[in-house]
C-alpha cells in the first residue's frame, strides 16, 4: 500500500535576497518520511497556486511548520506593530481555512511553532507579539549564535495536563524541549485546550476539543532529530498513524466513486 501523503506548508523565501522561493526545511521532510512513514509533499503558501479543495483531496494529513514571518494580527482583530515582526499573508490565507476544514472533516494535522499559533488563531484565539517582554516570562527565542545543535538544544520543561493526550502519548507529564519562538498564545480560541505549559506558564501544547481527528500542535520544534528524540518520535509516529487511518478511509471512498 502506498504511503499516506503529508502536505507540508512552505514559507515564502528569497534565495540570496533576490530569487523568490517556497521553502520547506529538510528536517521537516525527514521527520515525515522517516518517523511518520509518510510521503512529504511541499505545498506553496500562496492561495493563487493552491485551492483548499484540491489540498484536502490530495493530502492525507498536513504538517503546519514554523516560519520566521508571524500570523498577521489583523487575523485576530489587532493592529500590527513593529513588535509583531514580518508577515506572510499568503500563508495566512492558505493555512487558516485549511485548519478549520481539517477540524470539521476529521483530517489530521500537526502544528509546529507558527503552526501551533495558526491553529489557535484559526479558532478565534489571539497572540502576544513578544513573549519575553511579559513579566515573569523567559526568553523563548532562538539563541542568536552557535551551531544548529546549540540553537535546537533542550532548554526548558513542558508539563502536560494529567491524563491528557500529550501525557498519554509521551508516557510522562514532564518533558524537555527546545524553544525557538518569539510570539505565543494570549487567549485560547474556541475549543482550544492548552494541554502543556512551559515553567513560566507559556502555552506549549494544544489540541482541539471534540475534533474527530488528530489535532495536536506544539510550540517547540520536534522535527529536530525526530527519529532519536524521545519526545519527538512518539509525536510524529502518532501523526503518521493518523494519516494512515485517514488514507485508508479516503482511498476506499475514491475507489468506490
Amino acid at each position: 500500500m502506498a504511503r499516506p501523503v503529508v502536505g507540508i506548508v512552505t514559507n515564502s523565501h528569497l534565495i540570496n535576497d533576490q530569487y523568490p522561493a517556497h521553502a520547506g526545511g529538510t528536517m521537516l521532510s525527514e521527520a515525515v518520511a522517516e518517523v511518520s512513514d509518510a510521503l512529504p509533499l511541499l505545498i506553496p503558501a500562496d492561495p493563487g497556486h493552491v485551492a483548499l479543495g484540491d489540498l484536502l483531496e490530495t493530502c492525507d494529513g498536513f504538517l503546519l511548520p514554523g516560519g520566521r514571518p508571524n500570523v498577521h494580527p489583523e487575523e485576530y482583530g489587532e493592529e500590527p506593530t513593529e513588535a509583531h515582526g514580518t508577515f506572510d499573508r499568503g500563508r495566512d490565507a492558505v493555512v487558516l481555512p485549511l485548519v478549520r476544514a481539517c477540524i470539521e472533516r476529521g483530517q489530521p494535522f500537526l502544528g509546529v511553532c507558527r503552526g501551533f499559533q495558526e491553529v489557535n488563531v484559526a479558532m478565534g484565539g489571539t497572540l502576544y507579539p513578544e513573549i519575553r517582554e511579559l513579566p515573569g516570562r523567559m526568553n523563548h527565542r532562538m539563541p542568536p549564535d552557535g551551531t544548529i545543535a546549540e540553537k535546537f538544544a533542550l532548554r526548558h520543561t513542558v508539563t502536560f495536563n494529567e491524563g491528557g493526550p500529550f501525557h498519554r502519548l509521551m508516557g510522562a507529564r514532564e518533558v524537555l524541549t527546545n524553544t525557538l519562538h518569539g510570539q505565543g498564545i494570549k487567549t485560547a480560541g474556541g475549543r482550544i485546550v492548552i494541554d502543556g505549559r512551559a515553567e513560566d506558564g507559556t502555552p506549549e501544547a494544544l489540541y482541539v476539543e471534540g475534533a474527530p481527528g488528530f489535532t495536536l500542535a506544539v510550540q517547540w520544534h520536534p522535527e529536530y532529530r525526530a527519529a532519536e528524540d524521545p519526545v519527538s518520535r512518539p509525536l510524529f509516529a502518532a501523526f503518521g498513524e493518523a494519516t494512515r487511518d485517514w488514507a485508508s478511509g479516503a482511498r476506499g471512498v475514491r475507489r468506490s466513486a
